[in-house]
């Protein structure tokens, strides 16, 4: 099949041990197809060791172990650095593993990534940074499933490093985060998103911005009264910004976070728990805290088309939401088949790269003015 495929080599062993002399000898290659359960040395123990060493590019699994215990493998797949390209059971099917195979060559392989996670920024480095602004805002769409029109956007980090790179927030937030500058972070990108929202509304586009806070962020005295003063410099409402927080860090929430949540919500800021079902999930939480948005997390989208637990998960989480009055945005829809399917459920809020990655603000308003024209042609 491999070679019908294209495939220009393509080698063979019969369990992990075999496979890892055969790396040996040939050196490293792009996918590796593996099945979990084998004779000698599974494919789980192959993983990892392979795993970090740069050997193997891509994995492909092909089980017919049940889908709970393929996706426990899919997890651990994700801690070893590798890059899991699909799980597509067995038996084997051409039209299944060649569309694997072409997912894997479209996507452009720059060898910047591991560059980007060895580099390790020094507190000076940051602060330096953050000085020059170099720390950038980038702005992703969400959308309406139904319509395909864009409702607001998220406002994410990156570094526009000197050396021409640019670095994504794993390196870098958690320097922020050590040294406690977070919140200067946070006051630049407001700057930048408020600027480039109050542009887009004289545009006549009217959107919703999204920014990310840390839990620790929300014991700041100042932070509620820092914002709604720069809503009043760029003549905005609170009604047009969210804050997502994660919920893993809001288990233990101190009498001064709940204010400061409550004074966001009172200044007509929305606040959306982000990551969803990655955390501890407590029920408590969403009736204790003042959120009105769930953020469903993105490992449930990738799994929704072929295992039934993530369908109930995804199903469940609507069925909450609505039940609690609070919108569901599900993150990482990268297809149209899961755009479709999660239409199908009820879902009417999403993100991902079927619809559009991060981008500059000018790279956001030429891409809203080319949507504006398609909807106009449509």
């Amino acid at each position: 099949m491999l070679q019908q495929m294209g495939c220009t080599e393509v080698f063979e062993a019969a369990d992990g041990a075999e496979a890892l002399a055969v790396l040996k000898d040939v050196g490293p290659v792009d996918v590796a197809l593996c099945d979990l359960q084998m004779e000698g040395m599974d494919g789980l123990a192959f993983m990892q060791a392979v795993g970090h060493s740069g050997l193997v590019g891509s994995v492909i699994i092909s089980s017919s172990l049940s889908a709970d215990l393929r996706r426990t493998v899919r997890q651990i797949i994700s801690l070893l650095n590798l890059e899991l390209l699909g799980d597509i059971g067995k038996p084997l099917h051409y039209e299944t593993l060649e569309c694997m195979l072409k997912k894997h060559c479209a996507v452009p392989r720059t060898g910047m990534l591991p560059e980007q996670l060895e580099f390790v920024p020094s507190e000076a480095q940051v602060r330096q940074a953050l000085a020059s602004h170099e720390l950038c805002a980038f702005f992703q769409p969400k959308f309406n499933l139904q319509t395909g029109q864009a409702t607001g956007v998220e406002v994410l980090a990156r570094w526009r490093h000197g050396a021409g790179k640019m670095l994504s927030p794993a390196c870098f937030l958690p320097v922020l985060e050590r040294h406690g500058l977070l919140d200067e972070l946070l006051r630049q990108q407001l700057h930048q998103g408020l600027a480039l929202q109050q542009h887009l509304r004289a545009c006549g586009h009217q959107l919703n911005f999204a920014f990310n806070l840390q839990a620790a962020q929300l014991s700041n005295g100042t932070l509620a009264a820092q914002i709604r003063n720069l809503l009043r410099e760029y003549a905005a409402r609170g009604s047009e910004l969210t804050f997502e927080l994660t919920e893993s860090g809001l288990l233990q929430a101190p009498e001064a976070s709940l204010e400061c949540l409550f004074r966001l919500r009172m200044m007509g800021c929305q606040l959306s728990i982000d990551d969803f079902g990655t955390g501890f999930s407590s029920l408590q939480r969403l009736l204790q805290l003042p959120f009105n948005e769930i953020k469903l997390d993105a490992e449930f989208v990738r799994a929704l088309m072929h295992e039934p637990r993530c369908h109930a998960v995804v199903n469940s989480t609507l069925a909450l939401g609505g039940a609690l009055g609070m919108t569901v945005v599900v993150e990482g829809i990268e297809t149209d088949e899961q755009r479709q399917r999660l239409l199908d459920m009820g879902c009417t809020q999403g993100q991902g790269y079927w619809y559009a990655r991060p981008m500059s603000g000018e790279e956001l308003v030429r891409w809203l003015g080319r949507a504006e024209q398609r909807s106009q042609r449509a």
